[in-house]
Formats: structure tokens, sequence, C-alpha cells
């Protein structure tokens, strides 16, 4: 390893660059603490490894446990995905069933299973491997590494044990990490994060901690970054297309286009394995539902109530 404990500069709260005074809250800050305001290179947590993506080809995996990068924009709201049956290596169909905001199915998806979320029947605890959904959450982030600033955009998609969750100490899921932050009157954009593996998971999940504010001109690079097409397209939802025809999941498997039973299911998402944070047992309409960005703090701290 390149870095030593004895050599890592603790992260300072209270040593404030003049950017964050300003007191405006990045986009970023407000994408992830629920308020308003993919890329072709990504990073892949497939097997508790960082993995640089280019292509869809493996151009570059990380010994270290850990991995420095700058937050440059974040997906606003958390995704939604549904598969049909047991995931095929090498299956590159579109889900059955998906949607970018967490609330309503994609009015492309080719087998919408319910009106709503969460009404939907693949939303209840047990219809998926274990006491999981058989529905995955995700969000998008773009990021750059902290030792190229100027280098590419990357996307990193979230399974669901990296975004909720309640702190411990320094370990913080996405969600706890943003509200750490955000307390403070910043976002993640302003800091160096580390993405560090939590190796007591029996799946590959990420922790999230500032380690240095950035400067002025770091700052500014990153804020320029963040407004790229690549880090757009980091941060929006895709599914797999034939020129410009979704590939259904029924067209693969020859199913009707109707909502079906609850299945056990593992997606084709690598980072999306593993069983999802505590949920309720049934699906209650009208009932910690994020009807805006404003309320998904909420959504989350009615989530992690349930841990205890």
């Amino acid at each position: 390893m390149s870095k030593t404990m004895s050599n890592i500069i603790e992260f300072n709260a209270s040593s404030v660059p003049s950017f964050v005074k300003r007191g405006e809250l990045s986009a970023v800050a407000k994408a992830l603490s629920g308020g308003s305001g993919g890329g072709g290179k990504r990073i892949s947590i497939k097997g508790g490894v960082f993995r640089l993506i280019s292509n869809g080809e493996e151009i570059a995996a990380i010994d270290e446990r850990y991995l420095d990068v700058i937050i440059v924009n974040a997906a606003p709201k958390v995704s939604r995905t549904f598969y049909m049956g047991k995931y095929e290596e090498g299956n590159t169909s579109a889900p059955a069933c998906w949607s970018a905001d967490g609330e309503r199915p994609d009015s492309k998806a080719d087998n919408p299973q319910s009106t709503t979320c969460a009404t939907c029947p693949q939303n209840i605890s047990g219809s998926g491997d274990g006491t999981s959904r058989a529905c995955r959450y995700s969000q998008r982030l773009a990021v750059v590494l902290e030792n190229d600033l100027n280098g590419d955009v990357m996307q990193l998609a979230l399974p669901a044990q990296s975004i909720f969750g309640k702190e411990e100490g320094k370990n913080r899921p996405l969600q706890a990490y943003a509200r750490y932050m955000t307390a403070m009157g910043a976002g993640p954009d302003a800091v160096v994060t580390r993405l560090r593996f939590d190796t007591k998971a029996p799946v590959p999940k990420l922790f999230f901690e500032a380690k240095r504010w950035l400067n002025d001109d770091e700052y500014a690079v990153a804020v320029e970054k963040g407004q790229t097409r690549e880090a757009t397209n980091a941060v929006t939802m895709t599914v797999s297309q034939t020129d410009t025809k979704v590939v259904s999941q029924s067209e693969v498997a020859g199913t009707a286009p109707k909502a079906v039973k609850a299945a056990k299911t593992k997606p084709p998402v690598e980072e999306d394995s593993g069983d999802e944070p505590a949920v309720r047992k049934e699906a209650v309409v009208g009932k910690n539902v994020p009807k805006g960005g404003s309320d998904l703090n909420k959504l989350v701290d009615a989530w992690d109530d349930t841990d205890d």
C-alpha cells in the first residue's frame, strides 16, 4: 500500500474553507439531502473490490480497501429496478419494471408491477431472497478520483445497503454521510470522500468518510466537472436498449406484460446483491412515501427507525 495510517490527515470539521462559508448549499448537497437543486466510465464494487470499468470492460482493479474520490454530482432520487426470474450471466435485457424516482413505474417499463412503488407487491419484505424485496434500490453518483481531479468523471451506482442505515462512529452509509455534511452547512462535494468497504458485511457495502476539505481551486474544478454531460449521464438512470427500442424481459422470457407474483430474484447489477435494510412487512398507501425531494430524509429516518 502506498499510504499508511500515520500519513493520513484526519478530517477537521471546524477548519471550514472560504467557499463553504459563503453559505449556499451545492447541487450535490441538495440532491443527497433530499432538496431540489450512466456515464461511459464507472466504478464497480463487484466482489468487494474497486474496479474501474470503461465501455463495459474492466481496465483496472484497486488492491486497497478504500478509494479517495470527489463527488461532483448525484441523482436526487433513489431509483428502483425489478427483474423477473433468476439472473443469467450475460443477460443484458431491461428490467421488467423500473422507476427513476422511486415513486412510480417508468412509462417505458414493459411490465409495470403496480401503479405506484408504495403499493407494489414487489416492495414487500420477503418478496425477494430471504427478507429482502424483489424490487431493488440504487442511487447514482458522479465522481472523480482525488489524484486525477482533471480526469474522467465516473459513475458509482450504490445498492441499498450502501445508501441507508444509521451511522456508527465514522461508519456512515451515503444518506447518513450527506446529513453529517449538510449539518455543517456544506455538501459531500466540498471534501475529498474516502469510500471504504465494510469488511464485516457479507456483500459489497461502502462507508463514506470525509478526509479533507477541498481548496478553492479544487472546488471550482469539481463544480465545473459536475456540470458536464458526463456527470449528467452518470447520475441519469438508463436501461438496456437496442437501437431505440427497449429490450424487455417479457420479450426475452416470453412472459405476458402483466404484474407477476413476487419472485426470488437476483438482478443483473453486480453491486445490488444482498439483503435490503429492515423494512415494513406490507405496503402501506400514503405512509412514509416521498412526494418530493424534501421528504426523502423523512423516509430515510423512518427506515432507520425499523433497525432498532
